[in-house]
Formats: C-alpha cells, structure tokens, sequence
C-alpha cells in the first residue's frame, strides 16, 4: 500500500512539472513573437519617417537624385521582406535588407552633411534627429529580441524540457544577426585635431 502511495506521488510530481514545462515554453514562445513583434513597430515607425525624410531634402538636392533613389528603393525591400518575415523565417533576409536601408542612409546622411544650409532647416534636422532615435529603438528591440529567442531555444534543448518541447509545439527560432560586414568593422576615430584636408 505504501508503494502505492509513492509511485502515485511521483507520477502527480511528474505531471505537475509536465504542465508547468508546457506553460513556461508557452510562455517564452509567447516572449519571443512580443519581442519579434516590437522590432516590427520600431521597424515600421523607421520606413514611416524615410519618405518625409526624402521628401524634405528632395527640392534642395536634385542632383543628388541616385542617393534619395537608394534610400527609397532599399526601404521599399525593407518594407517588402518584413511583410512576410517571421521569427522562425526570414529574419536573416529582414536583416540584409535593414543592413542594405542603413547603408543607404548612412549615404544620404553624408550628402545632407555637405548642405549646411540643408542640415540646418528645422525640418531635416527634426527627420534626422528622430531617425537616430528610431534607431537606437530598434537596436534595443532586436537585442531583446534575441536574448527571448535565445532563451526560448535554449529552454527547448534542455533535458527534461525537451520532452515536452514537441507537445507545446515549440520550434527553434532564428536570431537577428549582422550580415554586412562592414557594420562589423572597427570605427576609425581621429582625435588628433588635425583638420583634414
């Protein structure tokens, strides 16, 4: 009778960690389509200030017109691949394309440098000074947006989790990573005070 007794205790112990394994990899499933769908709204507020950006330096830089093209086209495949980019799918495309729109701004925003009289209406400066804050929001969300993926695909790997990983149809998902190389190059600083000439 007391084996009785223990052997249902433990199977009431194995079923309680059961449901609570399957509520918690819910719940990081869960963490990681939030944290997916926060870079989503910071990438969408990102392509919704581009065109007014464009907009605004357009008349003042017509012979510049191949670098606002590049900046409009990259958007608008940014725009495109996040449409159907998901966390378990496309986040390396997503990636290249925002990697592809930064460099096209970096562009513009070298041209608009050598317009001081463009760089200092109210209105650039107001798009320019949003942008470098959209971007600091999305460098925030794509960083909490792995450190929930990571989790959540770590959780799914660990015994006894794993076991119950198919049964909460839990399915690794892919981390934000840089593929331009060149936004992995070291910034060179020169703080000699020589001007360049």
């Amino acid at each position: 009778m007391f084996m009785t007794w223990v052997f249902l205790a433990l199977i009431v112990v194995v079923i309680v960690w059961a449901v609570s394994a399957y509520n918690k990899l819910i719940a990081l499933k869960g963490d990681t389509i939030n944290a997916w769908k926060q870079i989503d709204v910071q990438l969408k507020r990102r392509h919704d200030l581009i065109p007014n950006l464009v907009e605004a330096v357009k008349g003042a830089m017509e012979f510049e017109r191949e670098t606002l093209e590049e900046v409009i086209q990259a958007r608008n495949q940014a725009v495109k691949i996040q449409a159907d980019a998901l966390p378990t799918s496309g986040v390396q495309q997503l990636a290249a394309a925002e990697a592809a729109l930064s460099s096209a701004l970096g562009r513009l925003n070298v041209v608009v440098e050598r317009y001081p009289d463009l760089k200092a209406t109210s209105n650039v400066g107001q798009l320019q000074e949003e942008l470098t804050s959209t971007e600091n929001r999305v460098s925030f969300a794509r960083q909490l947006y792995n450190d929930t993926a990571t989790s959540y695909n770590v959780k799914q790997q660990q015994f006894p989790w794993n076991m119950v990983a198919g049964f909460a149809k839990a399915e690794t998902v892919e981390l934000w990573e840089i593929t331009d190389e060149k936004e992995r190059e070291v910034p060179k600083v020169d703080l000699s005070m020589k001007r360049k000439q």
